[in-house]
């Protein structure tokens, strides 16, 4: 393989004879006939299997695999060993101080086979990799996003195939459980139906999901319209589309409702995917969208009504997203609670609302809404990092309960189940 790529790039079979002894002198050869080499000043690999390829860089690994090209930086390579002495293979943790790896390290020699790279540092450690491996953890190798959504409208939403799953159903049945799960990923908004109608119950299938994320608000809800909490929510008048809890450093993950009692009118959920206006805005104005992922806003919440005394504080752009692929993880959107604004320059704070306005205007759109009634034994369970939900005004007596989820520990029961995220 070295002979054929030598010859090649034009080296005679004299300075084949001096490479094997050194390089530098073919090496002069190859940068003469191909300017471009000059800023690679690599060593081509001779893998013993076709699998795979590589280019031994001055700081990085180029490997071919698959027909995919990654590049892995040394160090990360050498921090990424999997060796007994480097990994604990029972924990899944790292043994390995990486503090102590030379930031300027490189491999003695490398060799590969059908399935793995083997890699020699200069103290005479090895580390191997498995191909599949290292295609699947490199940068090259990451999907174009971390989680699978299909973003909606009424008219997608109301075309969708959201299943029919039961209180009984998903507490006896993972496979259901799944079907719940599957659907609540891909939506951000699901329902489970014919749960009894009492506290107790709500908790039960909520424990199902995942954990109970306690707040200022207790661990489960159980309120009227009776202002008995310092919050819009606790009256009868309509509320417009929001985020929860924008006010904590991190918003609560995922939230449910469930309507144990209503005599009365009015009080229809409104329900709103607030990725999918995003990504509107995101088409029709780029730089708006970018300036709602980059500057900070502050929320507060502000409370002393009876004996609740709080005071709560979160910072954060409206949009989130990944710093890797510009993917939206999270909309913080509140009106009713964003706080005076002291975090943004006067000569940006213009554009800043130009760009506010063109998502509210978005997210206005009677197109992109669709309006539920809940209604004793059925559980709205809906994703609070993207989900917006509001609601008519109503009448009458309305009773709900409901509660937060540790959002970690909802992706934890949907990883266990064999649901890729």
């Amino acid at each position: 393989m070295y002979l054929s790529r030598l010859l090649c790039f034009g080296v005679s079979g004299q300075h084949l004879k001096t490479d094997v002894q050194g390089m530098r002198p073919w090496h002069s050869r190859i940068k003469q006939l191909l300017p471009a080499v000059n800023t690679l000043r690599c060593q081509h690999g001779a893998p013993d299997s076709m699998n795979c390829s590589w280019l031994i860089h001055d700081n990085h690994l180029e490997l071919t695999y698959s027909d995919l090209v990654m590049r892995f930086d040394y160090v990360w390579l050498r921090d990424h060993c999997r060796s007994a002495s480097c990994f604990n293979s029972k924990t899944n943790q790292r043994s390995l101080d990486t503090a102590q790896v030379d930031l300027a390290i490189k491999p003695a020699n490398i060799r590969s086979d059908n399935d793995a790279i083997y890699i020699t540092w200069p103290d005479n450690h090895m580390t191997k990799f498995g191909l599949s491996w290292l295609a699947k953890h490199s940068f090259e190798g990451q999907n174009q996003t971390v989680q699978k959504r299909i973003l909606w409208n009424s008219a997608v939403y109301n075309k969708a195939k959201m299943p029919y799953v039961t209180y009984n159903a998903v507490m006896e049945s993972d496979k259901e459980l799944k079907k719940f799960l599957e659907a609540f990923l891909l939506y951000g908004v699901s329902f489970i139906e014919e749960v009894p109608v009492s506290v107790e119950a709500t908790e039960t299938i909520a424990l199902r999901i995942g954990l109970i994320r306690e707040s200022i608000y207790g661990r489960m809800w159980d309120f009227t319209s009776d202002f008995s909490r310092g919050d819009t929510a606790y009256t009868k008048v309509a509320l417009d589309r929001h985020i929860d809890t924008t006010y904590f450093q991190e918003p609560c993950g995922v939230q449910l409702f469930h309507c144990l009692k209503h005599d009365g009118t009015g009080g229809r959920t409104l329900l709103e995917d607030g990725f999918n206006a995003a990504e509107n805005v995101r088409k029709q104005s780029p730089d708006n969208f970018d300036l709602l992922t980059k500057v900070p806003i502050k929320h507060e919440y502000i409370e002393n009504v009876g004996e609740c005394h709080n005071h709560m504080i979160g910072i954060g752009p409206v949009l989130n997203v990944y710093p890797w692929n510009n993917e939206l993880y999270l909309i913080r959107y509140n009106n009713y609670d964003r706080a005076v604004i002291s975090t943004v320059p006067h000569d940006v704070i213009h554009q800043w609302y130009i760009a506010h306005r063109a998502l509210t205007t978005e997210l206005r759109k009677p197109e992109n809404e669709i309006w539920v009634k809940l209604k004793p034994g059925k559980v709205l369970f809906i994703d609070n990092w993207r989900v917006l939900h509001g609601r008519d005004a109503f009448t009458g007596y309305r009773r709900l309960c409901g509660c937060y989820l540790m959002r970690d520990d909802v992706l934890n029961t949907a990883r266990f189940l064999g649901i890729q995220i």
